[in-house]
């Protein structure tokens, strides 16, 4: 039998050139394990980008696996739930208190603190760059005395709980802490499966963690391989190389065995954003004939074959208070044309759709009268870039609820004049203000309203054009049963995840 962190790649390479037939030999020997220890074998979408630093959007992989935990979660409604902590209560404007749950052990043995719970969450705040769902948010975290932590916002915060369910501010041991400032996760989380191996960005390995306060693991184990190449995940699936799928592309869905896929409307928009600050889209007029010349429907029926939604904003079906709140957008078309104005287009190959769409962008933009140039490359390559504001247009699948489960912390994010995500290089004083309005509301009604403002806000700028809203497209082998399909994309394996034996 393979060792457990072999590559995905490789063993699915060494499955298609034995033939279909031969499947039955690794698949035979797995199951042998499976009998006795199931492990689920993952086909991760990305690699980490800082080496599953907790601080970093790896963190939400620590969270997919249920190795990291933090203070709060959300339910299927975006409503804060008790994790460890057990309970809340708002003791001011800018004041709250969380009681700390007890008999809680960290993966190394160590217990759980109100005084860990404070060092790792000053940790996050005094991050370099801060996590984002602290962009513009100062807090001041400190022990209570009966078994509590008082965390008080320098402004009014009702979000503070939602703040807390970001897998960025999970709790960890003291020994995820290095003096030089880097964070390693190993063995140093509550969740039921503790991370014991990191193998770079090719895989990792988990095993069921015995000392869990919470419903035991049914799987013994989680191997988590990352492909980013969207072909080779499709045939992991298909072949039974791995159980859980992450991010099916829509060209092989297809190919795939109906039963095996599983489809979700998420809160993850395809957005082009426009560089406000220098080149040809500083000009207003530029950023609005390229907007009259994305054909939405179009990039939905030939790239997404059917599996999208057409964007009329920011947020989609996943929000459904969104679309009866802003009411029916306004046709608009074109006017003039673009001049010959040389604009570079970027995207990533990470999802395996995108570079099809900027293909088809092209075409239409060139039909406004644009000259356009692609930059295509992985995530990892071209991050630092387009946060710098070296593109021109960039072609992003953005997930607008991913930190907090509510909106605003993305808008934040990528809008704002002080947000840490803004491709778009926009600063925009009306913006800032219908921003500062929603953030200060409770969540309810009259805060997404405030929200649906603030987004008409940002799209009478011009810099940021909604084409499509994704959805999960999950694998799933048929013997897996109760894996998380979280439009969220914070759940994947859960306690109650299991792999039925395969039959010898």
């Amino acid at each position: 039998m393979a060792h457990p962190t072999t590559s995905l790649l490789l063993r699915l390479a060494t499955a298609l050139s034995l033939g279909a037939g031969a499947l039955a030999l690794p698949g035979a020997a797995l199951a042998q394990e499976a009998a006795t220890a199931p492990r689920a074998r993952l086909a991760m979408l990305q690699p980490p980008r800082s080496g599953l630093s907790p601080l970093s959007d790896d963190a939400f992989k620590l969270s997919r696996w249920s190795a990291a935990e933090t203070l709060v979660r959300l339910d299927a409604d975006g409503t804060p739930q008790p994790l460890l902590a057990t309970g809340w209560e708002r003791r001011d404007d800018r004041t709250w208190r969380f009681a700390i749950r007890e008999g809680v052990l960290f993966h190394d043995g160590s217990q759980l603190t109100p005084e860990r719970v404070v060092a790792s969450l000053v940790a996050a705040t005094k991050a370099a760059p801060k996590p984002r769902i602290l962009d513009g948010v100062e807090l001041e975290i400190t022990a209570d005395g009966d078994g509590g932590v008082i965390v008080r916002s320098a402004a009014v915060d009702p979000l503070i709980p939602n703040r807390l369910s970001s897998p960025q501010l999970a709790i960890l041991a003291e020994r995820a802490y290095r003096a030089d400032g880097r964070v390693s996760p190993i063995e140093a989380g509550t969740g039921p499966f503790v991370l014991k191996e990191i193998n770079g960005t090719t895989s990792a390995r988990l095993d069921r963690f015995d000392g869990y306060w919470g419903e035991p693991a049914r799987l013994s184990g989680i191997d988590a391989d990352y492909v980013s190449d969207g072909t080779a995940r499709a045939a992991a699936l298909r072949t039974g190389v791995a159980d859980i799928v992450e991010a099916i592309p829509v060209s092989q869905a297809a190919l795939i065995d109906p039963a095996l896929i599983h489809e979700v409307p998420m809160p993850r928009t395809n957005t082009l954003y426009l560089n406000t600050k220098r080149g040809p889209f500083a000009d207003a007029r530029l950023r609005r004939l390229a907007a009259g010349a994305v054909d939405r429907a179009a990039l939905v029926r030939i790239v997404y074959e059917g599996r999208a939604d057409v964007a009329s904003g920011l947020l989609g079906p996943a929000l459904p208070w969104a679309a009866g709140l802003r009411g029916k957008p306004e046709a608009s078309a074109p006017q003039g044309d673009a001049g010959g104005a040389e604009i570079v287009l970027a995207t990533f190959t990470d999802r395996a759709e995108l570079p099809e769409v900027a293909v088809l962008l092209e075409q239409q933009l060139t039909a406004a009268g644009f000259r356009v140039r692609q930059d295509v490359r992985q995530y990892h390559q071209i991050e630092a870039d387009a946060l710098a504001g070296r593109f021109d247009a960039f072609i992003l699948s953005r997930a607008t609820v991913l930190d907090s489960g509510d909106p605003v912390s993305y808008m934040v994010s990528d809008f704002s004049c002080a947000g840490s995500f803004n491709i778009a290089q926009l600063c925009n004083a009306d913006v800032d203000a219908t921003l500062a309005r929603a953030s200060a509301l409770p969540a309810g009604p009259e805060r997404q309203t405030a929200i649906i403002e603030a987004e008409a806000a940002i799209l009478a700028t011009g810099a940021a054009v909604p084409m499509l809203h994704e959805r999960v497209i999950q694998g799933e082998q048929a013997g897996v049963s109760a894996a998380a399909r979280d439009p969220r994309e914070r759940e994947l394996v859960r306690p109650a995840t299991a792999i039925a034996a395969k039959a010898q």
